[in-house]
């Protein structure tokens, strides 16, 4: 019978875990056959939890709508992740939740049971208080923002620039997208009738909403995608051509596409296409190859690299030096 009651409780914790639930599915993540899925199921539905139920191809499981709320469940993981995030998550990007977070942590353990309640008291975390992030932003504008782009409503906010200017936007909002410290808006700007990203921290959203809108497609590989591409254009500040005298086979497993594209010239040759906030920093990618190549464009890039090689020298003889005075003396 404990068996039994155990297994309700971790198909009622699945359940919670996702929309929909196929049989098999069930079956498998509790080692189960379906059938006993099946009966377990009318035993959650005796209970008072409503579990709807679809036949056919693609059907399956999930909890319905009612008066009766299944209670929060948590497995041994869960129960770390919740009390990690609860004491360390909320700092630097995010301003203004601290206090929240605390209160939530201190409800949790109350209605945990003792074994999951000692693991809590175990993870107890001292966290060094620091300076917001530049970017950190305030927890009830990204709940505004989210808000919007739950409703579908437009927004319309005013953006600081990088020369810290303002400007009027308009936008449909669509995602949110964390990446780092910072925190980006996925929209469809209307007055430029293209996708944009905003940083929400430079944003000062204007009440009350706009209008609902009809949904979009998102840009191909999906708003954390788009933001990513963006970030990436926004590191480049300059291009370069280098031929290496390399095969291209020895090359290619230290090219990250993110900054650097490579293709084969000939049996012991490849040209490599970088990307860079400076020429110093692309001469100094050029070092990590450790192979003898040629600058194709832009001609500025020779001097980058004769500027390095020399840096480079200069520092050797100061270690040189270094060690001849610690060995002697």
């Amino acid at each position: 019978m404990r068996e039994t009651s155990a297994r309700l409780l971790r198909l009622l914790s699945l359940l919670q875990t996702r929309r929909d639930w196929s049989g098999t599915e069930l079956a498998e993540r509790l080692q189960i056959t379906t059938r006993t899925v099946r009966r377990d199921v009318d035993r959650l539905r005796d209970l008072g939890y409503p579990v709807d139920a679809t036949v056919g191809v693609g059907g399956g499981y999930r909890l319905g709508a009612g008066a009766e709320m299944p209670p929060l469940l948590l497995d041994d993981e869960e129960v770390v992740a919740v009390a990690v995030a609860l004491q360390s998550g909320a700092t630097g990007s995010v301003t203004g939740i601290g206090e929240a977070s605390g209160r939530a942590l201190a409800k949790l353990r109350q209605v945990m049971p003792s074994r999951l309640r000692h693991r809590l008291e175990a993870l107890r975390v001292d966290v060094v208080e620091q300076a917001p992030a530049a970017s950190a932003v305030d927890a009830g504008l990204l709940s505004a923002v989210a808000s919007a782009c739950h409703a579908h409503e437009r927004l319309r906010f005013d953006y600081r620039t990088h020369d810290g200017g303002f400007s009027r936007r308009e936008v449909e909002p669509y995602r949110l997208v964390r990446s780092g410290a910072r925190w980006y808006l996925v929209a469809w700007d209307l007055h430029r009738q293209d996708w944009r990203s905003f940083r929400v921290d430079r944003m000062e959203p204007k009440i009350p909403t706009g209008p609902r809108f009809t949904t979009r497609g998102l840009p191909p590989g999906g708003a954390a995608e788009f933001v990513a591409r963006g970030i990436a254009r926004g590191s480049v500040r300059v291009r370069a051509r280098v031929l290496l005298h390399a095969p291209f086979e020895s090359i290619v497993p230290m090219v990250d596409e993110q900054w650097g594209t490579l293709e084969p010239v000939d049996d012991d040759h490849c040209a490599v296409a970088l990307g860079g906030t400076s020429l110093g920093s692309i001469a100094g990618w050029l070092a990590a190859f450790d192979v003898d190549f040629t600058v194709l464009d832009p001609p500025e890039l020779r001097d980058a690299c004769l500027h390095a090689g020399r840096r480079h020298e200069l520092l050797a003889r100061r270690y040189e030096r270094a060690g001849s005075v610690a060995v002697n003396d």
